[in-house]
């Protein structure tokens, strides 16, 4: 056995993070090494690194070769290569495109039943701005723009990234990872009428309204006291903890504070109307913040349909 001191690196868009650990080798083996790719699986005593990062969905095959499994991790999954943690980026169930909330109405079913639904509409955008592959970023991913501005409205930087495909400025970007990107060309504009149908099931994020600081009773739908006269504790937090053990607040401890203004998914959802004439989506159900707000809209991962089970 050969002690070999070597470099691997697993690089994504997101972060990048370079570890250097001694490895014990056989005398036989090769001690050079390529980025992106591990000779031998580290063993659990010779790596203990308590740090995790971001893996390109296309780099986790080469982890698996060095025999580790993928892991469910928080809800998250994740390889794990000796004490090494890689969670997987998420990859969409296809490519969807960005609207803008218009408020929520009432819809008479052909039963006569009324539903409650979220009126989507779209303005120009919605086109290819990057296609990016596993060849040139490590990932499959299509980057779409939405909503165009004037040239005053964008930086520098982002005017010449639109200008390479020779796109219109457009403020918001947004990227689909997905397992692949053929039949995408930058400049290529999307229609939402043909991406999506009448009964398709879609997950919709956005930003919910933003409801400043406030109490327990709104924040966490805590309990209020007596509101009788003799009782001193009518909207109080109550306790947070013990005194001399542990002599410390817990973290993630529910108390006042800031609610509102995150960014939120509401998955599967039914597309109820789809309007050309007026060119908007009606959605059964709310979808986060108010009228005017952004709306990324996918279609609803499925596994075993849309998505693999593994």
């Amino acid at each position: 056995m050969a002690a070999v001191s070597t470099t691997f690196s697993i690089k994504s868009t997101s972060c990048c993070l370079a570890v250097k650990k001694h490895y014990q080798l056989p005398s036989s083996s090769s001690s050079s090494c390529s980025s992106r790719s591990f000779v031998a699986a580290p063993t659990r005593a010779s790596l203990n690194l308590r740090s995790s990062f971001l893996c390109p969905p296309g780099q986790l095959h080469k982890l698996k070769n060095g025999g580790s499994a993928v892991q469910q991790y928080r809800r998250k999954p994740v390889i794990r290569v000796g004490g090494l943690v890689v969670k997987m980026m998420s990859i969409e169930a296809g490519v969807g495109v960005m609207g803008t909330k218009l408020g929520m109405m009432s819809y008479f079913d052909v039963d006569g039943s009324v539903v409650p639904v979220t009126v989507v509409g779209f303005r120009e955008g919605n086109i290819v701005t990057q296609v990016k592959t596993e060849a040139t970023d490590g990932y499959n991913a299509v980057q779409i723009g939405y909503r165009r501005v004037r040239d005053l409205k964008l930086t520098k930087p982002e005017l010449g990234h639109l200008n390479k495909s020779g796109i219109i400025p457009l403020r918001h970007l947004q990227e689909f990872r997905l397992l692949s990107v053929d039949g995408f060309s930058p400049s290529q504009k999307l229609d939402i009428f043909e991406i999506f149908k009448e009964g398709d099931l879609v997950d919709v994020s956005g930003t919910t309204i933003g409801k400043g600081f406030q109490g327990g009773i709104k924040r966490h739908n805590f309990r209020r006291g007596p509101m009788s006269h003799g009782s001193k504790s009518h909207r109080a937090p109550g306790s947070i903890g013990a005194g001399t053990t542990p002599g410390h607040v817990y973290k993630g401890k529910k108390m006042a504070g800031r609610m509102g203004g995150t960014k939120v998914k509401i998955r599967k959802l039914k597309i109820v109307k789809i309007d050309n004439d007026l060119n908007v989506v009606m959605i059964k159900g709310a979808v986060p913040g108010k009228p005017g707000n952004l709306l990324r809209i996918a279609p609803a991962k499925i596994v075993g349909k849309n998505i693999p089970k593994n």
